[in-house]
């Protein structure tokens, strides 16, 4: 793939800046860190936003989009917003939750959607309603500060609320990474527009991570700019992403985060240490082949009293070495693909981050866990995972879900993999419990059907801007196909399906075994040879594949790993047989 125009080593933010800002770059650097001009447009009258407020409300957790459905020629666009939470490790307290579903049926299209970065995302919400929504959620501890624009996004890690092993530590480093990598001027911003200015609702860090904020202000880590010390008045280049896992759990799709780490504890759950991947990311666009996805590489293992340092270190290399000047290649991964994880390690070892960088620990194999059905959390509470295909929840499930949540006070999760979990569950409260999410069709929640358990969607049409062609509301559709002709070739074993409208990579399609990515009006990419527990990446077969054919077009590689025993995964025996067999084999269908 053709290089980039990384800075080269020794380069540091200000060679960037002292060449021309693109347009982007001087919207963020003149917004009086965020604020403008979303704060004037937010008291007009209009039912939409400008395009320069429009990308600083993206830092604010929302975008503004149109509901391509009821668009007519003539007429005003049906504006409205979407907002997305900011939410370490998808944790929803029982509050929050009841005040998020009752936002959504008021104030928004009566439906929730749990997304793949463990958070929960609201539609339809009208320009004039947006302070409202924004405002409530803050006053119930809640935040969308961040989860949107170029800055970190929500910080993943294992959703299930073990009370055992490295989940707990897990778990608190993610809160730790969230609030030391939550920005410090724009947050006084954020509270200003949504909640008046009051400051009592400022996110307060742990004593370890403020102690590790406090150095954002020194040497190369700092940005020269003392209200916003480690973003600068510019923030990142692009968005970014961290995610926190034990080892053995892949839950959080590790390897497609800018910055992924597994955390080791002994055996009475004290963490000692990380190993640290970087560069990872999945968004590219069609026909440009300098855009990619890319799995992220192992930059090494860092004890656990450093790991704060180095996180804020490697937010600070992309700051000042990320590209500036192309937006499609302002992601870390692009970065660290032209000049090579070595040099990054380097860089940040001379310049960053002062601590030892040693050679990455053993891990087990890793797993995709999905913590469906019941699971004892601790001894004397139980918790419950509960599938739902594409996240969406709307009608009596979610009118089901909010009775439960407010009857026992149950804290909810969001899962990676857009499913929920009910936690805090007493023993005595499980018989009732389990009747009641009988009726709502969750009988045997961790009984699912062979490829939904573990396929996701992106939204796509008709609100969001970038898709081109549908996915949320056609997967169970294509799930149905899919299921149909395995059942027709006596095949048993389950795919790793993901789908999306764009190729943008919202659900990490380039993981899976089997991908679906749009690039048309009912035309969809076909990506093979992912794996099934997210350790590889797929590779693209065909360019545009009519919906229609999607059966025809699979049933003789299908056939052809029935025939070979199924021993091996889907993914495993493609990447097996060859691409050169594959593309035969696809190439039948075609014939």
């Amino acid at each position: 793939m053709p290089a980039g125009t990384a800075l080269p080593a020794g380069s540091s933010q200000n060679d960037r800046r002292s060449s021309e800002p693109t347009k982007f770059e001087q919207l963020k650097s003149n917004s009086g860190h965020l604020h403008e001009p979303l704060g004037t447009e937010l008291g007009n009258d209009r039912p939409n936003f400008t395009e320069p407020a429009i990308q600083i409300l993206k830092f604010h957790g929302s975008y503004q989009q149109d509901n391509r459905d009821n668009r007519q020629k003539g007429r005003e666009k049906d504006w409205q917003m979407m907002l997305r939470l900011r939410s370490p490790g998808g944790r929803i307290p029982a509050d929050l939750y009841l005040a998020l579903d009752s936002l959504s049926d008021q104030l928004g299209n009566g439906t929730l959607r749990a997304t793949t970065r463990q958070a929960f995302q609201m539609h339809g919400v009208r320009k004039e309603n947006l302070k409202e929504v924004i405002g409530t959620i803050v006053r119930h501890l809640g935040s969308t500060l961040a989860a949107c624009g170029d800055i970190n996004r929500n910080v993943m890690a294992p959703a299930a609320p073990y009370a055992k092993g490295a989940y707990p530590a897990a778990r608190d480093l993610a809160d730790d990474i969230a609030d030391l990598l939550a920005p410090q001027a724009a947050e006084g911003s954020y509270l200003d527009l949504w909640v008046d200015g009051d400051l009592s609702y400022r996110i307060k860090p742990s004593a370890s991570a403020r102690r590790v904020k406090e150095r954002q202000s020194e040497g190369e880590v700092f940005s020269g700019d003392a209200a916003e010390p480690l973003y600068g008045s510019t923030y990142m280049p692009r968005k970014f992403k961290v995610a926190v896992t034990v080892p053995g759990d892949n839950s959080v799709d590790l390897l497609t985060q800018d910055i992924g780490l597994v955390l080791f504890c002994d055996p009475q759950g004290r963490p000692q240490g990380c190993n640290v991947y970087v560069g990872g990311g999945m968004g590219r666009t069609h026909n440009k082949e300098e855009t990619f996805a890319r799995t992220a590489d192992p930059l090494g293992y860092v004890a656990f009293e450093h790991v704060l340092d180095l996180v804020q270190a490697v937010v600070a290399v992309q700051r000042d070495h990320g590209d500036r000047e192309q937006r499609r290649h302002a992601r870390m991964k692009y970065l660290i693909h032209d000049n090579g994880v070595d040099w990054f390690r380097e860089q940040l070892r001379s310049s960053y981050f002062q601590h030892p960088i040693r050679s990455l620990r053993d891990e087990p194999r890793a797993k995709l866990e999905d913590y469906l059905g019941w699971h004892r959390q601790s001894p004397g509470l139980w918790f419950v995972g509960l599938p739902l295909l594409c996240g969406r929840l709307s009608g009596e499930r979610k009118a089901g879900l909010r009775r439960l949540v407010d009857t026992y006070k149950l804290e909810v999760r969001v899962t990676p993999n857009q499913d929920v979990l009910l936690c805090n569950i007493g023993t005595a409260q499980r018989s009732s419990l389990k009747a009641e999410l009988a009726t709502l069709g969750w009988e045997k929640p961790d009984e699912t059907s062979l490829l939904s358990r573990h396929g996701i969607a992106c939204p796509a049409l008709p609100l969001c801007g970038l898709a081109v062609t549908e996915s949320e509301r056609i997967f169970p559709a294509v799930l149905d196909r899919l299921e149909t002709l395995l059942d027709r070739l006596q095949i048993d074993k389950p795919i790793l399906v993901r789908m999306t409208g764009c190729p943008n990579g919202c659900s990490r399609p380039y993981m899976a075994e089997l991908g679906l990515v749009g690039s048309g009006v009912d035309q969809y990419q076909l990506w093979l040879g992912g794996s099934a527990q997210l350790s590889r990446l797929a590779e693209p077969y065909l360019e545009k594949m009519p919906l229609d054919a999607l059966e025809a077009t699979l049933e003789p590689l299908l056939l052809a790993w029935r025939q070979g025993g199924l021993r091996r995964g889907f993914g495993d025996f493609v990447v097996k047989s060859g691409r050169e067999d594959v593309q035969r084999l696809l190439a039948v269908a075609a014939s």
